[in-house]
């Protein structure tokens, strides 16, 4: 039994326990969150499991104060999307985003381990929204740029656009660039039906 015994200091049955209820209630609030402020990237990684095990586990350590656990995971994710955007070949895009995310935490004052797999993270995401030709971080296309075959004038323009999310009184998780270039194509295809038809 003594291979169970905790390795840490102070590390009381009644301590894990606490620790956990305070992990179980923060990962849940950060989750939740999610539904309260619609995001195109989840709230909750991976590496925010590592760095509650710092701050509700071993809230002592120099890790998992304040300023690490803000800084580092803020700093790291920085680092690892410019390094995603700047770096075309993973492997070196991998390997020198959690290298500059380390040298630039010590440079801070906010080491926090888990910052180096939130720079990991980032440069995977980049990765493979290139892979898949997606725009991320998302840019609407420009209106105009791939102009819809439409072959009768509008049928509703902008501002009836506005006035219809007005009169809705909701939030959309949908940019309002991105749900006028959707209604736009929706008209146009629309519009070449009705064309065909008579």
């Amino acid at each position: 039994m003594k291979l169970f015994q905790p390795i840490l200091a102070g590390a009381t049955p009644t301590e894990r326990i606490v620790a956990c209820a305070g992990v179980f209630a923060a990962i849940a609030l950060t989750a939740a969150a999610g539904y309260v402020f619609p995001t195109p990237s989840p709230l909750v990684v991976a590496p925010i499991g590592a760095s509650a095990v710092l701050v509700f586990v071993v809230p002592a350590s120099p890790l998992a104060q304040p300023w690490p656990v803000i800084g580092g995971n803020v700093i790291s994710a920085l680092v690892g999307l410019a390094v995603g955007w700047a770096v075309p070949d993973l492997t070196i895009a991998a390997a020198l985003a959690v290298v500059l995310a380390i040298a630039i935490m010590s440079l801070t004052r906010s080491l926090h381990p888990p910052g180096g797999a939130v720079a990991l993270t980032a440069v995977l995401g980049v990765a493979f929204h290139a892979l898949v030709r997606r725009s991320y971080p998302h840019r609407p296309p420009q209106i105009g740029t791939v102009a819809p075959q439409a072959a009768l004038p509008a049928m509703f323009s902008a501002p009836d656009i506005d006035e219809a999310l007005a009169q809705m009184g909701e939030s959309f998780d949908i940019a309002r660039e991105d749900l006028d270039r959707l209604l736009q194509y929706a008209e146009a295809s629309a519009m070449r039906r009705q064309a065909r038809s008579s």
